[in-house]
């Protein structure tokens, strides 16, 4: 079922509202191996990158 343009605006309402965006760049092809990676292990590529992040920050911290 389409999404109609009053939910799609309120998507970005709320999304706007509710979150920062970080733009990342990958070199061609390695986009569809990263979002390969997370499907693998049941995640979306955006978890992915937010759970790699935290992970870094917790051992950067702790060292």
């Amino acid at each position: 079922m389409p999404i109609t343009e009053a939910r799609r605006k309120a998507n970005e309402k709320y999304n706007a509202k509710a979150y920062d965006e970080i733009k990342v760049r990958v070199p061609k092809g390695r986009k569809a191996e990263l979002q390969a990676y997370a499907e693998q292990r049941g995640e979306s590529l955006n978890g992915f990158i937010g759970r790699a992040i935290e992970e870094q920050l917790t051992r950067d911290n702790e060292a």
